[in-house]
């Protein structure tokens, strides 16, 4: 009868191998940037719905406001840059350019020759009156 027999040794080992791989691995610290998004208040009045939207950092001449009937679509692009310098080494720089977009759907028809547009600091104001609804005709069958 034949035995083998193994040394174990602990230090060693692949469990302990791995541990200590990933213990004593380089650590890579990343911020994720924010994703962007849009956030709305609508109110409605008799006449009107008064849209509050939220678009921060972003330029006026960035912004892009349409009107189909009832359906409002908002659109921004964005670019966000940080750089952070040490003893005016730079030590790390950070970017973010990117596109956003917002629809949504009002009860009522806009009447988009008389709606309006704001944005100051960093809220997109927007009126948008009621387009006037014309009665139904109802014609007599002869």
């Amino acid at each position: 009868m034949r035995t083998n027999l193994t040394r174990f040794e602990p230090l060693f080992s692949e469990p302990f191998d791995d541990f200590f791989k990933r213990v004593l691995r380089p650590v890579r610290w990343e911020v994720e940037m924010p994703e962007m998004e849009i956030k709305l208040d609508v109110h409605e009045a008799d006449a009107d719905y008064t849209v509050k939207a939220e678009i921060p950092g972003v330029r006026k001449e960035d912004i892009g406001v349409e009107i189909d009937g009832n359906v409002v679509t908002l659109r921004a692009e964005t670019k966000q840059e940080k750089d952070v310098k040490e003893q005016g080494r730079l030590i790390r720089s950070e970017r973010y350019y990117g596109a956003m977009s917002r629809s949504f759907t009002l009860g009522h028809e806009v009447d988009e020759t008389k709606a309006e547009a704001k944005y100051a600091d960093g809220i997109l104001t927007l009126t948008l009156p009621k387009k006037v609804q014309t009665p139904v005709k109802k014609l007599a069958v002869s």
